[in-house]
């Protein structure tokens, strides 16, 4: 194995320890701590769903080659994933109690079990089970008289090995879904609180009092999401529409990959639950804290107006430093390119853009693509509203974004009925690009364009770093034009001169930026390039980029999840420095930099990380940044990426990441609070005509 290549997987739980450090870490408020833990519990969800669950299919199928950078089998991934993420489920454990802990001591909240109550509140919990509970559970005996049930994926179970003379017999209660899932207790002063889960299992024999518990736990199955659509639609006449909602009813009863416990149970209970589940012994893991910590987001209603000291300050995303807002947008973007910066700056004036073409009688056409939308979109109300105005409204909805098909799939139909003209990605590739095409039509034809690193989300505008470009080039126009119609006849195949179009013109026109700075560095001319993306996996970039290093160009990169690529290999990525920030906000933005900073390099931003499956097998854009200052404002954005010593860190040569320690006199710098200080600032003292900021060469420490 190469030492300057890593696993796709091991490099993405590598990532999820980063926001496992956040919920240990104490210069951060605990309830966001708390946050933290279940953010890192959700990713890891999510990780067994989809890639656990694709390893194990390459098994199941005898499909065994290996990853094409570190030459692992499917076989030997999981074997590793397994052994992983047994170690972070101790540090996770660790962490939840940690907190816990500090919350009864000095904030009063506690998550009690019974060996903590009084008797008057054991009494209380138990007629609330039996008034409340009881009454809604299903209980079930599973042996060899009765069938195994189905169980839900991510659904807890409270379970039991009862006493039999004639083989295992195990007693089933599902413990989630139709009950309040935090039970406070009436305690004067203080937040204590029992999980539903606990209660029920704790009054387990009030449910089967005919029999002995021999021994009980709570369970929790994950099971297999990773559906190949194009397989599935294979010799299908159907609706597309309709085919992804029949994927949706089937993903739910996929294979099991993983049983999680909260106690022992006898072995032979054990084993019979394996057995049952067609599961190995390293798919099963024992956990102490609670299986399911979505529960914490309720809790945070209840803590945080009483404790606001326990979460980060409210932040509200400002007005941008480019948008006069007692001005039309789009008059303001016919003038000169627009940038928001998310969540520094508000969605607000993108809302209004959309808002004002809706309305505006010049405006003949919207074009967007929409990948994942808010619940409750204001997004697709302009749009609505644009088309009830007369406008022809183009939408491409990727009914394909995992976990959010079904919301997308209400809205394709909501917009449908509203008139607009809805399309869905082109076979064989799902369309990730966020591109708006606004089409005026007065004395001739122009157009204002919108790019976005993000998605048409106002939730997570507010919690994601994103960019979004807005300009009236004709260049940029011309070539999103094409674009949409190219999408609107099925042609995969987007050759334009300005905007990078993943199939058929990123991955290709990346590796010949790159090459272009290395052959700058073999003819002894100074050569960088620097790279935000959220991972890196693309084997020909990333050979490319060693490539680069050894001839001698500086490469900096803020890869925020997945890297296949090790920096500071002695020989291969010398010249490579890559670091990680995992903070408040989930950095999601992507940049492209080619050339030394101090000389107009070229940049980009795009929707598009450097993954095979985003530059080959999606429909994605990446734009040029032409006016200089947005592009000096981008570039000053990344080099303070750099200067984070708080919540950045640094991988070392064997792949590992440690966080940067403080020089002597070196003041604590977050880069997102610094962010957040300069959009506060800019808000109260607006630059209307922009700002060229000095970009400061970076240093390498």
């Amino acid at each position: 194995m190469k030492k300057y290549y890593d696993n796709r997987e091991l490099s993405w739980l590598k990532f999820n320890a980063r926001v496992l450090e956040e919920a240990c870490d104490n210069s951060v408020p605990l309830g966001e701590r708390l946050n933290f833990a279940a953010i890192f519990q959700s990713n890891l969800d999510e990780f067994f769903m989809i890639r656990v669950g694709s390893l194990c299919d390459c098994i199941l199928v005898g499909h065994e080659s290996s990853d094409n950078k570190t030459g692992l089998t499917a076989a030997e991934q999981l074997e590793k994933i397994y052994k992983r993420c047994s170690e972070l489920a101790v540090t996770r454990d660790a962490a939840y109690f940690a907190i816990m802990n500090t919350m009864l001591q000095g904030y009063d909240v506690e998550q009690v079990d019974f060996r903590a109550l009084s008797k008057r509140e054991e009494e209380y919990l138990r007629k609330f089970f039996e008034d409340e509970i009881l009454p809604l559970v299903s209980p079930q005996i599973i042996d060899k008289r009765f069938p195994f049930p189905f169980l839900q994926n991510k659904g807890i179970y409270a379970v039991a090995h009862l006493e039999s003379k004639s083989g295992v017999r195990i007693g089933l209660i599902p413990a989630s879904g139709a009950f309040r899932r935090v039970i406070p207790l009436p305690t004067q002063g203080k937040l204590r609180f029992m999980l539903v889960e606990e209660l029920i299992l704790h009054y387990f024999p009030l449910v089967f009092p005919n029999y002995k518990v021999i021994s009980k736990s709570l369970l929790r199955i994950t099971r297999n999401a990773d559906i190949n659509l194009e397989e599935a639609m294979f010799d299908h006449d159907l609706d597309y529409r309709d085919m992804m909602s029949e994927l949706l009813k089937k993903r739910k009863i996929l294979t099991p990959v993983r049983m999680e416990l909260s106690r022992s149970l006898s072995e032979p209970a054990v084993e019979y639950l394996r057995k049952h589940l067609l599961l190995q012994p390293a798919q099963i893991f024992y956990v102490k804290s609670p299986l399911d910590m979505s529960f914490v987001y309720t809790l945070r209603e209840k803590i945080e107006p009483l404790l606001p000291e326990l979460y980060y300050p409210l932040y509200t995303p400002k007005q941008p430093r480019m948008i006069d807002k007692s001005r039309p947008v789009m008059e303001q973007a016919e003038k000169r390119d627009l940038l928001l910066s998310y969540p520094f700056e508000s969605i607000r004036p993108f809302l209004q853009l959309l808002d004002e073409a809706a309305a505006d009688p010049e405006v003949v056409s919207i074009k967007i693509t929409l990948y994942r939308v808010a619940s409750h979109s204001k997004v697709v109300e302009s749009l609505i509203n644009a088309a009830e105005n007369g406008k022809a409204v183009f939408v491409l909805v990727e009914l394909r974004a995992r976990f959010d098909e079904e919301n997308n799939i209400g809205w394709s139909k909501r917009l449908e009925q509203a008139g607009c003209t809805v399309i869905y990605g082109p076979e064989g590739f799902k369309v990730h690009s966020k591109l708006l095409l606004i089409t005026r039509k007065s004395e001739g034809v122009g157009y204002i364009t919108q790019i976005g690193t993000g998605n048409y989300n106002e939730s997570t505008s507010s919690l994601y770093t994103d960019f979004s470009l807005i300009t009236a080039s004709e260049e940029i126009g011309n070539d999103a034009a094409y674009f949409f119609n190219c999408l609107g006849t099925g042609t995969t195949e987007i050759k334009t001169s300005h905007l990078l179009v993943a199939p058929a013109g990123l991955q290709s026109k990346i590796a010949e930026l790159i090459d272009e700075q290395t052959l700058l560095a073999k003819s002894g001319k100074p050569a960088y390039i620097g790279l935000k993306i959220n991972s890196l996996t693309d084997k020909i970039l990333i050979d490319k980029l060693i490539a680069a290093s050894q001839a001698g160009v500086k490469i900096d990169m803020a890869v925020r999840g997945i890297s296949c690529l090790i920096a500071n290999v002695k020989g291969f990525t010398d010249n490579i420095r890559i670091i990680s920030i995992v903070g408040r906000f989930l950095e999601h933005s992507r940049i492209y930099i080619f050339g030394n900073l101090e000389d107009n390099p070229l940049v980009y931003i795009s929707s598009a990380d450097f993954m095979t499956r985003n530059t080959i097998r999606r429909i994605e854009v990446a734009a040029p940044v032409f006016d200089e200052i947005i592009k000096a404002r981008i570039l000053h954005i990344f080099t303070l990426m750099f200067t984070d010593n708080q919540k950045a860190r640094i991988m070392q040569s064997d792949g590992s990441y440690t966080r940067r320690h403080l020089y002597p006199n070196e003041q604590p710098q977050s880069f997102q609070e610094m962010l957040m200080k300069e959009a506060a600032e800019t808000e109260q003292k607006p630059a209307k005509k922009g700002v060229l900021v000095k970009v400061k060469k970076l240093k390498r420490k």
